[in-house]
């Protein structure tokens, strides 16, 4: 497939064709790895982490762990 570079501010940009853009599930404002690879331009779409909770828990040890915070009296309509 052959799209075009063009202008953009003080930069050049590339258009993703559609097709392209939903095979990689890429999107407006997707964050991508860009660099040059044995003289090729290479764009990698990246993936959020995504976290499990208890994989989160298991993480924490006693040294870690650190003590309650106060934060002082409610204000609002916060129930302790």
């Amino acid at each position: 497939m052959t799209t075009k570079v063009q202008k953009w501010g003080n930069s050049l940009a590339v258009r993703i064709p559609r097709l392209i853009a939903r095979e990689t599930r890429l999107s407006p404002g997707a964050r991508i790895d860009l660099k040059m690879q044995d003289g090729v331009i290479v764009i990698t779409p990246l993936t959020r982490t995504r976290y499990a909770l208890a994989d989160l828990l298991n993480g924490i040890t006693r040294n870690s762990l650190h003590e309650e915070v106060e934060f002082g009296d409610a204000v609002g309509r916060e129930v302790w």
